[in-house]
């Protein structure tokens, strides 16, 4: 595996600027300290606080043990708790083309984009070109929690969240105690280490983190289809992350963060590397007081490469060198006082997202570079809310509306030969333009922890820069990009049913209508050809359910989403019409059963089942259906100390992540992993 080094994406800039932000904390946490006795000062390290409303949603929360406890220490394993989250693809971050990693809840999917929005304490962190989440670089030991919100329920950044948002939480004192760190080694001699601590700093707190997974990896072609070409699926990745919080008086509190990874794999074949790199730095002032508010800046920069190898001849064929990509972000949302019985919310976010491909494609033959592809382009969504909760007794109604400008801009698409002719040289037409969107519900307390609710929203999504001008091989089909693709837009409707009568139990049942028009998809357009294309829709209705029950040191916690989704298609996706979208299975269901009878103790087994999947759009290939058994088990030894044991697929399922006319990758197989975990201040 290749050694690690720094990021093409300045992560010394960024650690820099991060480490400049600590330090500038310092004295305000000072002063603090030497006020506290006057002025006792609470710091949360969160946003605002949640309205009256959040429950007219379709709302999980995720904590900590459950994010810190899964078998395979990934924040998408952790994720897969929710039914109804799915990656593009079924294989984890560790065998996967980073830029198949988009995440998507409700059916939805269909692309290798993001249709949920993914925040980092506030922070959009998909990549700004391609649009997928860099899931290795978020490390679940960092975390304090993670909400889901399944379907349009979303207030600021809105325009990303067509099918949900998934909000990340970083880990404070409260939640972690001073220091979390683990070492593992699994039955194929790979690591996986990771050290968190979260020490206060006067009255608030500092978060500093690291982590590093390596390994041969496993064999995703089947042994039948191997070849002297074909390789495991290696991996190396690390990132690391700086978090200060601090209190500027008795009601602001600042928010300084910064974070860089670097993700190494290769897939299938040796020499078909791949890599993803980023860095990112944020800046927050939260106020609550009077006239709360929330001020949040941000700058992120990432990048990708990957070589494609020839899977006839086994020598590359593509070499996508470099697409560095740049996010500039930021909100304000404030909440003006009003009235008890109303939660005002007022706000405008913006983002502006600019990417560059370099690729070379390279001839079979003799290996020469035959020629020089460039193409790229910016996009920007600046955005307008309001929305008001009003509390009548047992009743709570929310209404909010948005209105976002958005452009696509300086697209191109330039390729010139080895011999410097020129071949393509495009410049496409900027386009620009305001989206309207509304959300809307109703929350019921009835007596004895039953609520009933309703909702109904609108919102979209722009096309990223990667579906609008980046072709792409998965051979032997050629996916090419669409410079004139529309906006997605949602319509969705859901209404449920919760039952929470003790600490004890947890009941929820939830019913949906969600329709994207125009969805991006890539369409057939014949044997070795695809193309992305604004289809007409796609629709998906289904229910959710999830329980929680804990009896005594026995906990059990399932959920299950059943899907009817078709793509309703007309003109040139008329072939389409009434099929399912590609990676999109009908049932998905996790059930996780443990007993802690002490702090420090904890056995558990997950089993998780995903439904029957098609590869592609017309429905010719199957990924079939798959089920998986988990388990974690973490004992104590000598003081802080406790051993752990994680096996993921106990049972070895074949999972097929991959099926192109016979031709397939696979998940991963059964893996076991022994280690260490040392907790501090807990």
């Amino acid at each position: 595996m290749p050694a690690i080094r720094f990021l093409s994406t300045d992560a010394p800039a960024t650690l820099a600027l991060s480490a400049a932000m600590l330090a500038a904390l310092a004295p305000w946490a000072a002063r603090a300290e030497e006020a506290a006795p006057l002025s006792p000062i609470v710091v949360t390290g969160r946003g605002l606080d949640d309205t009256p409303a959040t429950p007219a949603y379709d709302v999980t929360e995720i904590g900590r043990e459950v994010l810190t406890t899964s078998a395979s220490g990934r924040i998408e394993d952790a994720l897969s708790s929710i039914a109804g989250f799915q990656q593009f693809r079924r294989s984890d971050s560790r065998s996967a083309n980073p830029s198949a990693q988009g995440v998507t809840l409700r059916a939805l999917g269909g692309n290798a984009s993001s249709r949920t929005l993914v925040l980092l304490d506030g922070v959009p962190v998909g990549n700004p070109f391609f649009g997928y989440i860099p899931l290795s670089a978020l490390a679940p030991q960092r975390l304090g929690a993670v909400r889901v919100t399944r379907g349009g329920g979303s207030g600021a950044f809105g325009s990303g969240a067509v099918a949900g948002t998934i909000e990340l939480t970083s880990a404070a004192p409260g939640t972690m105690g001073l220091l979390d760190g683990e070492a593992l080694v699994n039955d194929r001699g790979e690591t996986q280490a990771a050290l968190t601590a979260a020490p206060t700093l006067g009255q608030g707190f500092l978060l500093a983190s690291v982590q590093w997974d390596r390994g041969q990896g496993f064999w995703t072609t089947p042994k039948d289809q191997r070849v002297p070409a074909s390789a495991r699926a290696g991996y190396e990745s690390w990132s690391a992350a700086l978090r200060a919080v601090a209190p500027l008086s008795d009601t602001v509190e600042i928010q300084a963060a910064g974070l860089v990874y670097d993700d190494r794999r290769t897939l299938r074949f040796a020499g078909a590397d791949s890599t993803s790199s980023g860095s990112q730095a944020s800046l927050r002032l939260v106020g609550r007081g009077d006239w709360q508010f929330d001020a949040l800046g941000y700058v992120q920069a990432q990048d990708f490469s990957n070589i494609v190898v020839s899977s006839t001849r086994f020598v590359p064929t593509l070499d996508q060198k470099k697409t560095p990509a740049t996010g500039i972000g930021g909100k304000f949302e404030l909440r003006p006082p009003v009235p008890e019985a109303h939660v005002l919310r007022l706000g405008t976010d913006v983002r502006v997202a600019d990417g560059k491909l370099l690729e070379t494609p390279v001839s079979t033959a003799d290996g020469q570079i035959t020629s020089i592809r460039r193409a790229g382009g910016r996009t920007s969504d600046l955005g307008f809310y309001a929305e008001d909760d009003w509390t009548l007794g047992t009743l709570t109604l929310t209404a909010g509306v948005r209105a976002d400008r958005w452009t696509v801009r300086d697209g191109f698409y330039r390729e010139v030969a080895a011999s410097g002719a020129v071949m393509s040289d495009t410049r496409f037409a900027d386009r620009s333009g305001w989206e309207s969107n509304w959300r809307g519900g109703v929350v019921w307390r009835a007596a004895g922890g039953l609520r009933l609710r309703a909702a109904a929203y609108t919102g979209f999504r722009q096309p990223t820069p990667n579906e609008l001008y980046r072709p792409f091989v998965v051979f032997p089909i050629t996916t090419n990009a669409n410079a004139d693709l529309g906006n997605e837009r949602l319509r969705g409707y859901e209404a449920g049913i919760d039952y929470e009568p003790s600490e004890a139990i947890a009941l929820s049942l939830t019913a949906f209508d969600n329709r994207v028009r125009d969805a991006i998809a890539n369409v057939t357009i014949d044997a070795t050809t695809r193309q992305r294309q604004n289809v007409e829709a796609v629709r998906a209705r289904g229910i959710e359910a999830s329980a929680a029950l804990r009896l005594g040191t026995v906990s059990f916690a399932g959920s299950l989403a059943w899907t009817d989704a078709e793509v309703q298609g007309k003109g040139a996706s008329a072939g389409l019409d009434g099929m399912r979208p590609a990676q999109v299975p009908r049932l998905a269901a996790s059930a996780t059963l443990a007993w802690a009878p002490r702090a420090d103790w904890r056995l558990a087994a997950t089993l998780r089942h995903v439904g029957s999947q098609y590869e592609d759009d017309l429905e010719t290939d199957i990924l079939p259906a798959a089920t998986t058994l988990d388990a974690y088990a973490e004992m104590p030894l000598a003081g802080r100390f406790s051993a752990i044991l994680r096996a993921e697929n106990l049972t070895d399922t074949r999972i097929v992540t991959r099926n192109q006319a016979g031709s397939m990758d696979l998940g991963t197989p059964r893996t076991v992993w022994a280690g260490l975990r040392v907790r501090l201040g807990r």
